[in-house]
């Protein structure tokens, strides 16, 4: 899957923020922002694809993290982080997990 709405930036240590735009799990249509920080842009692919998310591949750099972003995941334990409104600035970051688990039934 070719992504729009992905890009990257290197940090001064040469580490990498990666921020892709992914459909949400659960195919109702709506895309989550993804950011991976990682030693290198392979490595960032590799942390998603590891977690289930076979077919993810970065091409180009239309939409590198913002500031902001490269902070939220910066000061994330796991470094992988995720937010179901994109442009919402009031949404909290996720971690990972919150996204791939399975969904709860609800129950009446």
């Amino acid at each position: 899957m070719t992504l729009t709405g992905s890009g990257f930036i290197r940090l001064p240590g040469g580490s990498v923020v990666v921020a892709l735009s992914l459909p949400r799990p659960g195919g109702n249509g709506h895309r989550v922002r993804v950011l991976v920080h990682a030693q290198n842009r392979p490595r960032a692919l590799t942390r998603l694809r590891n977690l289930g998310l076979r077919a993810v591949y970065l091409r180009g750099n239309t939409e590198p993290p913002t500031p902001d972003e490269v902070t939220a995941v910066l000061h994330h334990p796991d470094g992988l982080v995720w937010r179901g409104a994109p442009d919402d600035d009031t949404e909290s970051w996720h971690p990972i997990r919150a996204l791939l688990r399975p969904a709860v039934p609800e129950t009446l």
